[in-house]
């Protein structure tokens, strides 16, 4: 009997801790449901309102294009216009849901089922190091990218819970939609449908078709890998699982899936990324200055024209001597930028050449001298001497190691005589010469030792193109820019470029002037290999032992300057400013003005046959020499206290590298030989001093 009731009490007791546990289970339960509604109640005070969520950090995007429209480069994280839900097709509504979450409408915020799948897969993935599939809801999306970050804890996870109830408690399922299209990210900088649309598609979400919104839809998973600009057949193939999602939903049906042209779909092309960055990166921070919109989404629109941009590209590649580098900047009438080259290759060194560097320009310089000499009295045809020079010491020689004796203003600017515009910096003064480079536009220190006149002083290679581009515009101050327009996504213009034809610098007739004697250049002197089949008016410049090799020009309303050389100003022997760059300019100007009619210019002259002739400086003594020699000019034309540069090592210039076909002709050259060139028939002007300015 006594293991009779040993047995029967057995089970009693068992019932007993049943009970119990079932009893201690729905208290627990209990109490933590009521933990969970206290926790939902407490963030649903802490959440902010809507338009606070709107309006939450996102970044700026800002989308650079050509002039022709096309898109070149989108940068910041690109988050597009903001999209209400009544404009959000519904066809991406249905492809988001069917793929993230389709029991979207049915759940609080948490799904249940999902997060018991999701248990399930992570017990079979157990130590294999892999995460949690299925369990976020749109919701838990939507509180991780607005009040939380992507690190897998439990602690975020519980957090994300709560907060995904409480925001299910306060909005509407339409306005939590709404936050997710407009703020999830889909690859490629892109976060919300507008900027996603915009980058893959080349148009806003107000007009996504099916086959894009299953493209789109599919990107949440796996932004890197299914992004179309990174694998445009891994989208595809994934956008066509989002159409299945769809069908077994019942949002489409079998036809509409069938008809889903997937492959049909036309993605935008990526824009360049190479060479206009140097144009992209000189641009873009002068949206600081012109306007005021730290937020919203910006379309900027520039001058660049990348058919202009591609050959500048080609023409300095194919010309720049080994182991140097090369630059170009190209201008319209207005001083619209339409190429920029900083350098061989963007990826390798994104040092820009073109706006940042500042080299000595040798004698491309020699236009300031001869504009300062032609506002003072002289003309193209005032005779002057080619002869001996002695300035404090400074003996500056003449590259054909000669000395042509009486000839012209012309002549002398046509073969860049160096005893010619020292002489003409003694006779209008050196101060003179720094402020008519200020005039147009120079914007480094500029000194004003004799040795000034042959392009001593640093400069850029955009403000000189800037100074020719004023000369080509009559005298008319050219500012270079980059940016005509800037709108905000939905249209609406910040920005917009007016161009100023109110800064006279000269008279128009020394800017003709000017002209003619750089047209003279390139048809008879240094710059003969410019020539392009039309009227170029421009400047060869090489420096002291070839480390700097210069051609700046203008034809048919463009001006482009080309710089060589190397980055650690090492000489380079083969490069003089009428080889190398010039054919570089040459090679660019046929392609830039191959659209435009051909303007003669009031100066024209006969293209004659002749050789052209090594454009390098040489120096014989210090430059440096003379009392009154040291003076350095700021950019306000006040004196700058510096130590004086030493003097160049005479031994450089006898290293100097010249072929003999392009040594000058033993034939003295004097008026009646250039008369002779140029087709004319006049009397020989004897050698003059200008009239007094008036």
């Amino acid at each position: 009997m006594a293991g009779s009731g040993k047995s029967k009490g057995t089970p009693g007791k068992a019932k007993r801790w049943l009970v119990r546990g079932l009893k201690i289970s729905v208290a627990a339960g209990v109490a933590g449901l009521l933990a969970v509604v206290i926790a939902v109640v407490i963030a649903m005070q802490s959440l902010p309102d809507y338009d606070s969520l709107k309006s939450s950090p996102n970044g700026q995007m800002i989308r650079v294009h050509a002039a022709d429209g096309s898109v070149i480069v989108s940068l910041g994280p690109s988050f597009g216009r903001w999209m209400d839900y009544d404009q959000i097709p519904k066809v991406m509504v249905d492809a988001m849901i069917s793929t993230e979450d389709k029991r979207f409408y049915l759940h609080p915020g948490v799904d249940p089922i999902g997060m018991a799948r999701a248990a399930w897969v992570a017990v079979e993935n157990r130590g294999k190091g892999r995460r949690w599939q299925g369990a976020s809801t749109i919701t838990q999306q939507v509180t991780r990218n607005i009040f939380l970050n992507n690190s897998y804890s439990w602690g975020r996870k519980v957090r994300e819970m709560v907060l995904a109830m409480a925001l299910e408690r306060k909005f509407s399922k339409r306005q939590i939609l709404e936050l997710y299209l407009n703020k999830v990210y889909f690859g490629g900088g892109a976060y919300g449908i507008d900027a996603a649309s915009r980058k893959f598609f080349g148009h806003p979400a107000t007009t996504l078709n099916l086959p894009e919104a299953a493209i789109i839809a599919g990107l949440v998973k796996a932004p890197s890998s299914y992004s179309p600009t990174a694998d445009a057949d891994a989208a595809i193939g994934r956008a066509g699982v989002v159409l299945d999602l769809m069908r077994d939903n019942g949002v489409i049906s079998a036809s509409e899936r069938a008809a889903a042209d997937i492959d049909g779909v036309k993605l935008a092309p990526e824009p360049p990324q190479n060479s206009v960055r140097y144009f992209t990166d000189w641009a873009l921070p002068q949206l600081d200055v012109l306007m005021d919109e730290p937020n919203e989404p910006l379309e900027v629109y520039t001058t660049i024209d990348l058919n202009m941009q591609k050959a500048a590209t080609a023409a300095i590649q194919a010309n720049v001597p080994a182991g140097t580098q090369g630059a170009l900047v190209s201008l319209d009438r207005d001083g619209a930028v339409r190429a920029m080259v900083g350098g061989l290759d963007y990826v390798t060194s994104n040092y820009n050449r073109a706006t940042t560097a500042t080299r000595q320009p040798g004698s491309a310089w020699k236009i300031f001298v001869y504009m300062a000499a032609l506002e003072a009295g002289y003309t193209p045809d005032t005779g002057v001497s080619d002869e001996p020079v002695d300035i404090n010491g400074w003996k500056p020689r003449n590259s054909s190691g000669r000395f042509s004796g009486d000839i012209d203003i012309r002549t002398a600017f046509a073969y860049s005589i160096n005893t010619v515009a020292a002489k003409l910096g003694v006779e209008v003064g050196f101060p003179t010469v720094a402020d008519m480079a200020r005039r147009f536009g120079v914007t480094t220190p500029i000194n004003t030792h004799p040795s000034m006149v042959l392009g001593t002083s640093d400069v850029r290679l955009i403000d000189m193109t800037r100074a020719f581009a004023s000369i080509a515009r009559k005298g008319i101050a050219v500012t270079p820019y980059g940016i005509t327009k800037v709108t905000t996504a939905d249209g609406r213009t910040l920005y917009e470029h007016q161009d100023d034809t109110s800064r006279v610098l000269v008279a128009p007739w020394v800017a003709a002037g000017m002209t003619d004697l750089m047209q003279t250049a390139v048809s008879t002197g240094t710059g003969k290999a410019a020539q392009i089949g039309r009227p170029v008016a421009g400047k060869t410049g090489t420096t002291s032992s070839n480390k700097d090799g210069w051609f700046l020009g203008f034809s048919s309303g463009v001006t482009t300057g080309v710089w060589m050389g190397r980055d650690d100003a090492r000489a380079v022997g083969v490069l003089q400013g009428g080889r190398a760059p010039a054919r570089a300019f040459a090679d660019y100007m046929k392609v830039a003005v191959a659209k435009r009619p051909v303007e003669p210019f009031e100066t024209e002259v006969t293209l004659p046959e002749w050789q052209l002739e090594p454009d390098a400086e040489a120096y014989y003594g210090s430059p440096d020499n003379g009392a009154d020699s040291g003076m350095m000019v700021d950019e306000n034309g006040l004196p700058i206290e510096r130590a004086r540069p030493t003097a160049p090592d005479p031994r450089d210039d006898q290293d100097l590298e010249v072929d003999p076909q392009d040594r000058l002709s033993s034939q003295r050259i004097d008026q009646q030989w250039i008369d002779n060139v140029l087709g004319r028939d006049r009397q020989r002007q004897p050698p003059s001093r200008p009239a007094p300015s008036p």
